[in-house]
């Protein structure tokens, strides 16, 4: 009988009659058919292109000395220019994964021939035969897969790699990426990791070690496994010998050498002053359009307006938490600060909460907290009032009055008939207030305090505005801002903290540009000034006083408003002297019945600016406000007061007896 041919017998046929080395050429041939048809495309969307630009690099911040104050990154993995890292580690690296680096073009065909035949023979894939360009490729641009489909979009992608980029730019991308174990990746960690030294300080023993623990570096670390690593270093020694990197007596030097192992600390500047940065950051993001990938990954300058002595003086008051109001729930009560020069607009020192840091997660310096209270009342309705021709010497009405249906209170519900203004600014009296921004009209105060600083999107009510009943919340940033105009004779320098940006190269990107602006007129602002003087001398701010300094400055608080609850929601002060303003807000991210201040601002926020002053002046020059105080007034006015008061007392008695008298005849 006649057997009916099969489909596709010729081939079966032929393979037979094929030697075996012409089946392996025949599948490799097959194989790199496949990879025009379909790797290709695959390796062209790769981001190769992006490959160099994934080094990272810190951003390095500095103060107003030009010292380095701080440094922040994003990835693991820390990049270091190929001129920094050593010859020695280089050639280790280069003899002991891929000694013929520098002749192939990305594949050594001659490893992926030795590494097939072993795999065949294994039955599995059981050699790589990897160049360090594929390494490469497989870490960063593919999955740790192992398949031949895995392999051969490996093999076309590191061709292409090749082609883009030279030996040595290849060399510091792997070197900068390549996980040597303990949590280092790269050569400048690697190194800090297991000897504490700067690349440049690796002898050739160490720089062998290192090498040596690309392979497997969790069995060959010498943390776990001391006496593998140096076997596996020895054989990078001997390596280097074989291509020609190093003599048999440096190699022998290098084998013999006693190795000692030590982690080195980690860079003290990572991480520090963590608000501040944020601010930095998000200075750099939003006023100078870099993204935040950029300032994490592109070695950036940063030159700042930190004052570190003054940072590190607020942020030790801020680890007191016998200072702050006690806390009245489960969450803490929260708090955030500012200073800044107000000639120059320049923030020295800010702390934007208490309590973990997040990287620029909810900053309390220099974002909306609460509602101002009190400390707007030197803004609205005084300084316009006064820029508009009322003296703080004039006489306000303290009644109980009525607008429309605004019905404000004083706090105590006490009024005197009519205060003086310097006096109803010293303790904070409401109603003076109300009346006076009412006189001198809504618009008006509206449009001073825009000048200030003040954003228009806060100042949408009405008359509650004289009382710091704002629409939308506020920053000590802000407030901060607005009182610089007070301290610096009426004018107004924008707050920042960045005065120039320079590129990893070392080139200018952006510098600051000062944008003062006259906002009201000397006179203006020193009548406000020696009110605010009165406030911290005599009035509601006296629990900021410092002995032998002069403050200015102005409590402010916000009523909780919940029925049934005595309480405060915002607690603020804002003060400053000559040549330092600061503003502080306390209070819970989320006021309600659980959480909320039971102190005023005199006893909660006046006391924490004292201590944060009392540092940050200590040793500072004595200055003082050329201003007319007023305090001659107000001790004239207290003694005329004393006086009345006794008059009454003995006109009071004299009536009392004059009654007794006609009472004892009836």
């Amino acid at each position: 009988m006649k057997r009916e041919k099969t489909p596709f017998v010729w081939l079966k046929n032929m393979i037979k009659k094929l030697h075996i080395w012409q089946v392996i050429l025949l599948l490799i041939s097959l194989g790199v058919l496949f990879g025009l048809i379909y790797i290709i495309p695959f390796a062209t969307n790769n981001d190769i292109e992006g490959l160099n630009s994934q080094l990272s690099k810190p951003t390095i911040i500095y103060d107003k000395n030009g010292e380095v104050a701080s440094k922040v990154s994003a990835n693991k993995n820390e990049g270091v220019a190929f001129e920094e890292i050593p010859e020695s580690l280089i050639h280790a690296v280069i003899a002991i994964e891929d000694h013929r680096f520098f002749q192939h073009e990305g594949v050594d065909y001659q490893g992926i021939g030795r590494a097939f035949l072993t795999n065949i023979r294994a039955g599995r894939i059981v050699e790589g035969g990897s160049t360090i360009t594929q390494q490469l490729v497989k870490n960063e641009l593919l999955t740790a897969e192992k398949s031949y489909d895995r392999k051969l979009q490996e093999f076309f992608i590191a061709r292409e790699v090749e082609h883009q980029y030279s030996k040595e730019e290849i060399l510091q991308m792997y070197l900068n990426r390549i996980y040597f174990g303990e949590g280092a990746y790269g050569v400048k960690k690697a190194a800090n990791k297991y000897f504490a030294k700067d690349l440049g300080e690796l002898s050739l023993s160490e720089s062998a070690m290192l090498a040596g623990l690309i392979k497997a570096p969790s069995t060959i670390n010498p943390y776990n496994d001391k006496q593998k690593a140096i076997a596996r270093k020895n054989l990078v020694l001997k390596q280097m010998k074989q291509h020609g990197y190093i003599n048999e007596e440096e190699m022998n030097q290098a084998i013999n050498v006693e190795m000692s192992f030590k982690e080195g600390e980690a860079d003290p500047m990572k991480g520090k002053y963590p608000y501040y940065v944020d601010a930095v950051l998000e200075e750099a993001m939003n006023r100078y359009d870099l993204s935040l990938d950029e300032l994490l990954t592109q070695g950036y300058q940063i030159y700042t307006e930190l004052d570190p002595s003054m940072q590190a003086d607020i942020e030790s008051t801020y680890q007191n938490d016998a200072i702050f109001p006690s806390t009245t729930g489960e969450r803490p009560v929260q708090s955030g600060m500012i200073l800044m020069d107000p000639e120059t607009g320049g923030i020295r020192a800010l702390v934007g909460g208490r309590g973990e840091h997040t990287l620029l997660g909810h900053n309390r310096a220099i974002h909306p907290v609460g509602e101002p209270g009190s400390t707007m009342k030197p803004i609205i309705p005084y300084a316009a009032a006064i820029e508009a021709g009322w003296e703080n010497t004039d006489m306000l009405k303290d009644e109980k009055l009525s607008f429309g249906e605004y019905a404000p209170n004083n706090y105590n519900n006490q009024y005197l008939g009519e205060v003086p203004m310097y006096e109803a600014v010293m303790h904070s009296i409401n109603l003076p207030a109300v009346w006076l921004y009412n006189e001198i009209g809504v618009d008006r105060g509206k449009k001073v305090a825009e000048q200030f600083g003040i954003p228009k999107n806060v100042l949408d009510g009405g008359l509650a505005l004289a009382l710091g009943g704002t629409s939308r919340p506020v920053s000590p940033k802000v407030m901060a801002e607005a009182y610089s105009v007070f301290a610096n004779g009426g004018k107004k320098e924008e707050a920042h903290t960045i005065i120039e940006i320079k590129t990893q190269s070392d080139e200018p990107f952006v510098q600051w540009e000062s944008k003062k602006e006259t906002v009201i007129s000397e006179q203006t602002a020193n009548q406000v000034t020696a009110m605010l003087l009165g406030v911290v001398d005599y009035g509601t701010g006296k629990a900021a006083k410092i002995d032998g300094v002069e403050i200015a400055g102005k409590t402010g608080s916000t009523q909780l408003g919940i029925e049934g609850l005595s309480g405060t929601k915002d607690q603020w002060f804002v003060g400053y002297t000559p040549h330092l303003v600061g503003a502080i807000w306390v209070g819970y991210d989320q006021s309600d019945r659980n959480h909320y201040l039971t102190t005023s601002s005199s006893e909660g926020t006046a006391p924490i600016f004292k201590e944060v002053m009392e540092k940050v002046l200590q040793g500072k020059p004595i200055e003082s406000f050329n201003v007319d105080k007023i305090d001659d007034k107000y001790k004239k006015q207290q003694r005329n007061k004393e006086k009345q008061e006794q008059r009454d007392e003995i006109r009071n008695w004299l009536e009392d007896k004059r009654n007794q008298f006609f009472d004892w005849f009836n």
